[in-house]
C-alpha cells in the first residue's frame, strides 16, 4: 500500500472547492430514472457503478474477486472496477467528484474529512497493518530492539509505517530519535538494503516480500514482531482498507450501496475459504507471482467486521497525532463524522460487533 499522502493533500487542496459543486453521481452511472425497469425489478437506484480502487492486494482484493466471480452481477450491478496504480491519487478523485464510490484506507478518510470533504466509510474490508513493516539487512545483528539506535533505516517521507516504529520504540524502550531515517522510495530501499548502504528499510507490500526474497530479515510490522525481545503479536499500528462513498451518493443510492456491500461480503468469504484459488485469480490482476502474493496476503486480515480492533484503531490518537505531525491534517476529526455503518448493519447485523461512542 503506497502511503505517502503529500501528493494527495496537494490534490485535495486544489479540488476542494470543486467538490462542493460537482455531482455526487460519479462517472458512467445511470440513475433510476434513466433505467426504470432495472429500478422497478431490483430496487437499485443505479445499476451502472464505477468502483475506484488500487492495484494492490491490501486495497482491492475483494473488489477484484467480486468482479471476476460475478458477485456484482448477481446483485444486479454493472460495475466498472477501476484500478489505479497510486492509492493517494484517489483522494483528489473523491474530493473532485469522479470517485463517489471507492476503496482505500481509513487514513484517507481522516485526511479528507479534515479538509471538509463530505465522505463516509460504509464498511471496513481488511486490517492491513501487517503489511506495514521493517526489514533488516542480511548483515544486521540485533541483541535487542534498542540496538536499532544509531542504525540507518530507509523510509519514504510521510510513510505511515513510521507509526509502527514509534509505537515499537515506546513499548521496547528504543529512542527512535537516535535512528537515522533517510528518504528512500520503497524500490530504492530494497536495492539499498541488498547492497548494504542501509541497515533496514520500512515500507509496505509488495516491497516487504521483495526485500525478504532478496535476503532481508523481517523485523516487525504493525501486528507482528520478530525482534529479540518481542516475538509474536503486537499492536503497534492499526490501518484498515475501507469502502467509502460521498455523502451525496450515500443519500441518493442506499440500495445500490447495500448491493455492493453484499457482493464484497461474498468476496471476503471466498478469499478466506478459498485462498489458493483466490490467489490464482488475483495474481495476474495485481502483476505479482502467486508465490509473492501468497506471502503478502498472509499479512492481511480480510474481514468486514466492525470490532474493537477497528473502532479502537479509528479512535486512536496515534494516527491523528501522526497525521498532524507530518502536516497531512490540521485537526483530528471525530470518527463518527466520517462513518455511516447503518447500511452494513442492514446487510449483515452480525458484522457490527462494536460501535463508536
Amino acid at each position: 500500500m503506497k502511503t505517502n499522502w503529500f501528493k494527495m493533500m496537494t490534490g485535495v487542496a486544489m479540488v476542494a472547492l470543486v467538490a462542493t459543486a460537482c455531482s455526487g453521481g460519479g462517472t458512467s452511472n445511470k440513475d433510476a430514472g434513466a433505467n426504470p425497469s432495472a429500478s422497478a425489478s431490483s430496487g437499485l437506484e443505479q445499476t451502472d457503478v464505477t468502483l475506484v480502487g488500487v492495484r494492490d492486494a491490501q486495497i482491492s482484493s475483494q473488489q477484484i474477486i467480486a468482479d471476476k466471480l460475478g458477485y456484482f452481477k448477481e446483485e444486479g450491478l454493472n460495475v466498472e472496477s477501476k484500478l489505479i496504480e497510486s492509492g493517494p491519487d484517489i483522494g483528489p478523485m473523491v474530493s473532485g467528484g469522479s470517485a463517489p464510490v471507492s476503496v482505500q484506507t481509513n487514513f484517507m478518510d481522516i485526511i479528507l474529512k479534515s479538509n471538509n470533504i463530505d465522505v463516509k466509510i460504509v464498511a471496513p474490508l481488511a486490517q492491513i497493518a501487517g503489511t506495514q513493516a521493517v526489514v533488516g539487512s542480511a548483515k544486521l545483528q540485533l541483541n535487542s530492539a534498542k540496538d536499532l539506535e544509531g542504525k540507518t533505516i530507509g523510509i519514504p517521507n510521510g510513510a505511515d509505517v513510521k507509526i509502527a516504529i514509534d509505537n515499537m520504540g515506546k513499548e521496547l524502550g528504543v529512542d527512535v530519535s537516535k535512528i537515522k531515517f533517510v528518504n528512500l522510495a520503497p524500490s530504492d530501499a530494497v536495492a539499498a538494503l541488498q547492497n548494504g548502504s542501509i541497515d533496514a528499510m520500512a515500507a509496505w507490500e509488495p516491497f516487504i516480500t521483495k526485500a525478504i526474497q532478496g535476503g532481508g530479515k523481517f523485523l516487525f510490522s504493525g501486528t507482528k514482531s520478530e525482534l529479540p525481545d518481542k516475538k509474536g503479536d503486537v499492536n503497534w499500528m492499526s490501518v484498515h482498507t475501507t469502502m467509502q462513498v460521498t455523502d451525496k451518493y450515500l443519500q441518493e443510492n442506499p440500495n445500490t450501496i447495500k448491493a455492493i456491500l453484499r457482493a464484497l461480503e461474498k468476496a471476503t468469504k471466498y478469499i478466506n475459504e478459498n485462498r489458493a484459488d483466490a490467489i490464482k485469480i488475483l495474481a495476474p490482476e495485481l502483476h505479482l507471482s502467486e508465490a509473492e502474493l501468497t506471502e503478502i496476503m498472509k499479512r492481511n486480515v480480510y474481514s468486514m467486521d466492525v470490532d474493537d480492533s477497528y473502532v479502537n484503531g479509528s479512535n486512536g490518537a496515534a494516527v491523528g497525532n501522526y497525521l498532524l505531525s507530518v502536516g497531512n491534517i490540521t485537526s483530528i476529526p471525530a470518527p463518527a463524522s466520517y462513518h455511516d455503518l447503518s447500511l452494513l448493519k442492514e446487510v449483515d447485523p452480525s458484522l457490527i460487533k462494536a460501535e463508536f461512542k
